[in-house]
Formats: C-alpha cells, sequence, structure tokens
C-alpha cells in the first residue's frame, strides 16, 4: 500500500475528525500528507459563518493534526460542492490517493452525510483510501 500511499490529500471537517485521522494516518506506512480542509460556500446565498470564522477553526483543525503528525502540509480549499473540492484540492497536489477516516455517529447523521461519503467513492479519478478510525478498526463515536 505504500506506493498508494505516497502522496495523500486527508480532508478534515472538524478538530475531531482531524485528530481521529493524523491518528489513522500514523498507523501506516505513507510517504506525504496534505491534510485539508474545505470551506463550503453557500453559492450566491447567505453563509453561514464568516470566512475568517471558518479559517480560525480550519486552523484549529490543523493544529490537532500537527499535534499527532509533527509538521505537516495543509491547505484550506473553498467551494460550493465539498466532494468536488477535494477532488480539486488532490488533482493541485498530484496526490496518489484520498484518504478519508469513517465518521461515527448514529444513522441519522450518516444518512445526512452518507450521500458526501458515497460520492467520495464514486465518480473520481483517483484512488480512496478508507482507514479505521482506531486499531481495533471500529469508528469514533465523537468524531462528526
Amino acid at each position: 500500500m505504500a506506493d498508494l500511499l505516497e502522496r495523500v490529500v486527508v480532508p478534515v471537517a472538524s478538530e475531531n475528525d482531524a485528530e481521529t485521522s493524523a491518528r489513522a494516518l500514523a498507523r501506516q506506512s505513507y510517504g506525504e500528507a496534505v491534510f485539508v480542509h474545505v470551506v463550503e460556500k453557500a453559492g450566491g446565498a447567505p453563509d453561514k459563518a464568516g470566512v475568517e470564522q471558518r479559517e480560525l477553526e480550519a486552523e484549529e483543525m490543523f493544529e490537532a493534526v500537527r499535534a499527532v503528525l509533527g509538521d505537516v502540509e495543509t491547505d484550506i480549499y473553498y467551494g460550493t460542492d465539498v466532494v468536488e473540492t477535494i477532488f480539486d484540492a488532490a488533482e493541485d497536489v498530484d496526490a496518489s490517493a484520498v484518504v478519508v477516516v469513517p465518521r461515527g455517529g448514529n444513522r441519522l447523521v450518516q444518512m445526512v452525510t452518507g450521500d458526501v461519503a458515497l460520492r467520495l467513492v464514486t465518480g473520481n479519478d483517483r484512488p480512496v483510501v478508507v482507514l479505521p478510525a482506531d486499531e481495533d478498526g471500529e469508528d469514533s463515536e465523537d468524531a462528526t
């Protein structure tokens, strides 16, 4: 799997997600990692939060990653379609794969976020690697 994980993009959505993803990646043999956070733009409608607030939240996520992995590359992307923007990031950095860690949560959370997860693993031009959230292979309940 080393070639597949030669240069990966790891999207993160929250501070817990960032830490969980970093811990999952740390258990693998990988080359380089670029952690990205997508600030979802409303496409003409008012945004839920200001850009500065979203950027501060992203930096907190990246600090959680650095606490686990040390100095890693990070970037913030902006887009109206989160999945499309993640793959834009993967293309920009010439990633060998996109690495995701499933988020825990109840069935309602899974139903709401399921479309994003399904779209991540279908209809793209590069591999998506799904890593278990913890050493036992179970998802973290608070990683949503």
